[in-house]
């Protein structure tokens, strides 16, 4: 295998007597202004092509390879002749053209370089870690960090009871028992009716005056003599 660089230069006006710079691909004179050096030759911008896909060489890149008498492009070069790999995130083969993300040793798809926690995708000035050979944004590594100190130093009980906040129950169930109700109107019946005297201010025992004693003079609630 061989890389080579591709510039493009000016074509230089020939002298008198001199004739064109000569085309290595079709091995006509090149006569446009501009032409392309590869390979210690000159080329016209359409003549220097990929033996495989036929795109312009010096419209994809500044170098191209050659092997087996082939002119190639980095991308059938690698397609042809390069090694493939595998993505850590799917375990799946990279083919060798393919474009990767890579994170130390680690090779990626690039729909694949995402947080394996929370499959976030990463953008351009992202953060991102690789803990325990997988990919973690940075919110994900930090809560994983905050867990796995708390593992290793759990706090005391004590400060645990100070972050519980104290639960109030309702007085029925304080010191398992109901308290006290005031008495109901039942039981100021019972009372009265065990006693045998009503009590004082009440109107028990009074006659019932008619709507034409109601005329006649207010209702009193006292106690009559």
């Amino acid at each position: 295998m061989m890389t080579m660089d591709v510039s493009k230069t000016e074509a230089a006006k020939p002298g008198p007597g001199q004739s064109p710079q000569e085309c290595a691909g079709c091995l006509k004179p090149i006569t446009e202004r501009f032409l392309l050096k590869a390979l210690d030759l000159f080329w016209h911008e359409d003549c220097l092509k990929c033996g495989c896909c036929d795109c312009r060489l010096g419209e994809v890149g500044s170098t191209l390879y050659t092997k087996a008498n082939l002119i190639l492009c980095k991308r059938d070069y690698l397609r042809l002749f390069g090694n493939t790999g595998y993505c850590a995130a799917c375990s799946k083969v990279i083919p060798a053209f393919e474009m990767v993300m890579r994170a130390r040793s680690n090779v990626y798809h690039l729909e694949c370089f995402a947080c394996q926690q929370c499959n976030h995708r990463f953008c351009v000035g992202d953060r991102f870690y690789l803990c325990e050979n997988k990919i973690l944004c940075e919110y994900d590594y930090e809560e994983r960090l905050v867990f796995a100190n708390m593992a290793y130093n759990p706090p005391p009980l004590s400060h645990l009871k100070r972050q519980i906040p104290p639960v109030s129950l309702p007085g029925h169930l304080m010191n398992g028992h109901r308290p006290q109700l005031p008495p109901s109107n039942g039981d100021l019946n019972n009372n009265m009716s065990g006693s045998g005297q009503p009590p004082p201010g009440s109107m028990a025992g009074q006659a019932f005056q008619g709507p034409g004693h109601l005329k006649n003079g207010p209702l009193s609630l006292g106690a009559t003599s």
